[in-house]
């Protein structure tokens, strides 16, 4: 996977996406599919896609959810759609936040905007089996989706 500012640069300079891409293999650049591992942990996925996601035109940040209690003992949520146990519930927003870079069109031609980008990142081969978890967190894809947004079950950097 080439990252999206060297594509973008050999776009500017007329240097074809085939020539970059024959450039990084003869240098023996590294790729994603190279790295891959199988049965990588939920955390190690979660890295290796952070990596990659600015190659993808990406910006993610991870996205603790739960709650603490401060030191007057009241309990304070943190994370998104965590506002009270009910709702955390029932909607489990992802575990990397973030935009994505897109061209809209026609009105918009030529200009980047933010996409908002949830990415739910499981172990290396994990199915779906739709507990209740899981179905939580599919009902926080859609909410996102349904608005426009882009997002996710993701195992593998390769599924950005």
């Amino acid at each position: 996977m080439i990252p999206i500012e060297m594509k973008a640069w050999a776009l500017r300079h007329h240097v074809s996406l085939d020539a970059l891409a024959e450039l990084s293999g003869m240098l023996g650049a590294p790729t994603i599919a190279a790295a891959a591992e199988q049965g990588a942990s939920e955390a190690r996925v979660a890295s290796r896609v952070r990596l990659a996601a600015p190659a993808a035109g990406m910006r993610l940040f991870r996205n603790n959810v739960g709650a603490l209690q401060d030191d007057r003992g009241v309990p304070v949520r943190y994370g998104l759609a965590n506002d009270t146990p009910q709702l955390n519930k029932a909607l489990k927003s992802s575990d990397l936040i973030g935009w994505r870079r897109i061209v809209v069109s026609p009105e918009m031609v030529g200009r980047l905007v933010a996409q908002f980008v949830a990415l739910e990142t499981k172990h290396a081969g994990w199915r779906y089996t739709g507990d209740d978890r899981e179905r939580a967190q599919y009902a926080w894809q859609a909410l996102v989706a349904a608005d426009g947004g882009y997002a996710k079950f993701i195992t593998d950097p390769e599924q950005l």
